[in-house]
């Protein structure tokens, strides 16, 4: 369905065709028609999605402009999508002059303050910083006419369920609601029935809500080895645009000086640095002018980045639904992707349970060899040479290389040429990594599926080089790269199904709400 036929003001087209989207998403195409007439809605929709305009559009369709008072409110799990939410409530909204007001933890406080005396007509914010605000008497809740939940499963999982609620209690009865989750868990079912009217629930098909188009692998490898692993992965891979995340801050930190000192373009995201330099990072990443973002959960929660063809995991996370946010960084927009877990033998219990919550088997991956890995860099290296001829626009250099050509063999330049594309593996520069504390040993129970307990806690670069490491089991390592020397990923992986909650078992089930399918 195009976005003409979803009954949106002159004004919002406007802000939409310059956005550059024509086809509305399976969710906006759900959901846009019910907000309009003003119903509750549920939409079960996963990051990436296009949940932002399907809230957006109908929130700043009801705004009045010329009111100088707050009528829209946006509460979100983490700082960098209410950041990225604003931003685009702001591109959609520019045309009606509607004023979007962000508030969040880590930033300064007064500043703050001095934009919601401007009268902002949305507020976005995460729970914390919104609670500061309401318990200051600098945010009031009195007029606001549409309240939005984004990412509710993540906030529930974070904690924030007892902040939620105090913030909708000072939110006036008569109300839109709409709510966005990834999950349907039971607590996330109760806040449908608690605060929101006959709320309609609406849920993209589950082909939308899966990672088949993602190849899941993991290398089994103790902690020392596995950045030498990775490097020699990427060397092999080529990946067009990655993402590496690691659990701790200092890990994503020495992980990206690591990379740059292997010749690799990439930079780090957490939550420690600041608000500039974390957006000037991921204008980066999304430009191009980077092929490596390293993150933790955190910082990367709720960005929409397009493009990215492989995401490794050099921790695996000890809550298997941050695998499923992570690794659906890519596959998106019907494009296959490839993501590769190294997991230490003693946390192969986490890689199981991440199993059962994705109903997909990861296949194991030998990594290449050193001597592997650097013939995967010769076959790039000669990829980019033949693409290079094939631009031509050599004239002005061809006197320079008969020059050359009097004084030494044809076979050594290009050799010369080889060499300064593709590096010796020998001449990597030493890095280490500081060990991390492991997870706790999981136990698993009979069967091999028992009961667990507690929390489940570029561009193509040619100039690469690789590190040492061993060997380890099944000949996949390739993960759909392009190389001529033929080293291709086993991409006969099971078939998954539909993402489970792993919410608290016991939670009062109830049907408050209607469901409706989106089969389109």
């Amino acid at each position: 369905m195009k976005f003409k036929e979803l009954n949106l003001s002159p004004e919002l087209l406007t802000a939409v065709e310059r956005s550059g989207f024509e086809e509305a998403t399976p969710i906006q195409e759900a959901t846009i028609p019910l907000a309009l007439e003003g119903k509750d809605v549920i939409g079960q929709a996963q990051t990436g999605t296009g949940k932002t305009a399907a809230f957006g559009l109908p929130m700043l369709e009801k705004i009045d402009a010329k009111n100088q008072i707050l009528q829209g409110l946006v509460i979100a799990p983490t700082r960098e999508l209410a950041i990225q939410t604003q931003e685009e409530l702001f591109r959609l909204g520019r045309d009606k002059k509607i004023r979007v007001q962000a508030v969040y933890g880590g930033a300064d406080i007064g500043r703050q303050i001095r934009g919601l005396k401007d009268r902002p007509h949305i507020v976005v914010g995460t729970p914390g910083r919104m609670l500061d605000h309401i318990n200051r008497h600098t945010l009031k809740l009195d007029t606001v006419q549409t309240l939005v939940l984004d990412e509710a499963d993540e906030m529930l999982n974070m904690g924030f369920l007892e902040d939620i609620e105090k913030i909708i209690s000072k939110v006036p009865t008569e109300r839109q609601t709409l709510l966005f989750s990834a999950t349907m868990p039971p607590a996330i079912k109760n806040i449908g029935v608690k605060f929101m009217k006959n709320p309609e629930h609406v849920q993209i098909k589950a082909k939308e809500m899966t990672a088949d188009l993602i190849d899941q692998y993991y290398v089994r490898a103790k902690d020392y080895e596995k950045f030498d692993i990775m490097t020699r992965l990427l060397d092999f891979q080529s990946p067009e645009l990655t993402i590496v995340f690691g659990r701790t801050k200092r890990r994503v930190d020495e992980l990206a000086r690591g990379l740059e000192a292997r010749g690799f373009k990439a930079e780090g995201i957490h939550g420690d640095l600041s608000q500039q330099k974390r957006m000037s990072v991921l204008r980066s990443f999304k430009s191009g002018n980077l092929d490596i973002l390293v993150a933790t959960d955190v910082a990367a929660r709720g960005l929409d980045i397009s493009g990215v063809t492989h995401v490794y995991n050099y921790d695996i996370p000890q809550d298997p639904e941050s695998y499923v946010h992570r690794i659906g960084r890519t596959g998106r927009a019907g494009k296959d992707g490839i993501s590769v877990t190294f997991v230490t033998p003693n946390e192969m219990g986490y890689l199981h349970v991440i199993e059962e919550l994705t109903k997909k088997r990861m296949s194991p991956m030998r990594p290449p060899t050193e001597k592997e890995a650097f013939k995967g860099q010769l076959g790039n290296a000669l990829e980019t040479i033949e693409t290079k001829l094939d631009e031509n626009g050599l004239d002005r250099y061809l006197p320079a290389a008969d020059s050359l050509l009097e004084k030494y063999s044809a076979q050594d330049l290009a050799a010369l040429l080889i060499k300064t594309l593709a590096k010796d593996p020998s001449d990597a520069v030493p890095v280490k990594i500081t060990p991390e504390r492991p997870l706790p040993s999981q136990k698993r129970g009979g069967g091999g599926g028992g009961k667990r307990s507690g929390n489940y806690g570029g561009k193509n670069n040619r100039n690469r080089r690789s590190g040492g490491g061993g060997d380890r089991r099944e000949n996949n390592y390739r993960g759909g790269g392009k190389s001529k020397d033929g080293y291709k990923g086993n991409k006969d992986n099971y078939k998954g199904g539909q993402r489970r909650s792993n919410a608290p078992r016991g939670e009062k089930k109830n049907s408050g709400f209607t469901i409706r399918k989106n089969n389109d």
